[in-house]
């Protein structure tokens, strides 16, 4: 005789139904509402973004599909959703068309804060120019150690320092966007003891306390 429990559980996980299992992207199925004032190129290889910041391309997959529909928006999707590799890239795909929408009609941006005795920055122009690959300023930090630290800006970067110890950055790519933000940050990590460091948009740290023998 079965018990009255295992009977329970036995009844609730039977089913007469068959089960059918069909992967779906939750980020790759969202359509992308489209602007006005932007327009497309799409092509085999890439998708070309064109809007009033610039222009910009998104590498697509062989195996991708994008189709336009009459309402202003578009569906991304992928040949067959049951290969692993198209079923990863079909919502990495997505984000990154949505991305380059962004970037090419409102820009990313992003705030650095520098926090700490002293710390301070300013936005100045590059005496070595272009040389180096930037736009011709750079940014100068006072970060606690025995020497400035000086930051060249590169070209598709933009810096404001509306105070001593605020950044804003802004760039139509967010990939570079953080690369640069990354940059900055690592002259200085956030570190746990006193809270002192350079901290990107709202990051924070937990403090720890100081084991005292």
């Amino acid at each position: 005789m079965i018990p009255q429990a295992r009977l329970g559980s036995a009844l609730r996980n039977f089913s007469s139904s068959a089960v059918f299992h069909k992967h779906v992207s939750h980020i790759g199925g969202k359509p992308i509402m489209l602007p006005p004032n932007v327009s497309f190129s799409p092509s085999t290889t890439a998708l070309t973004v064109n809007g009033p910041l610039g222009t910009t391309s998104v590498p697509l997959h062989p195996f991708v599909r994008i189709k336009f529909s009459e309402n202003n928006m578009m569906e991304v999707s992928v040949e067959d959703a049951e290969i692993k590799v198209q079923r990863q890239m079909w919502g990495t795909t997505r984000t990154h068309i949505y991305n380059a929408i962004i970037g090419m009609t409102e820009g990313f941006k992003v705030p650095l804060y520098l926090v700490g005795v002293g710390y301070r920055t300013q936005l100045e122009d590059d005496p070595r120019g272009t040389m180096d690959g930037g736009n011709g300023k750079r940014l100068s930090m006072k970060l606690g150690y025995s020497h400035t630290v000086y930051v060249p800006v590169p070209p598709h970067i933009t810096c404001e320092v509306p105070t001593p110890t605020k950044i804003v950055v802004s760039c139509t790519d967010k990939h570079l966007l953080g690369l640069f933000a990354a940059k900055v940050r690592s002259y200085r990590k956030p570190e746990p003891y006193k809270g002192k460091g350079i901290f990107v948009g709202d990051e924070k740290i937990r403090i720890k306390s100081v084991k005292k023998k």
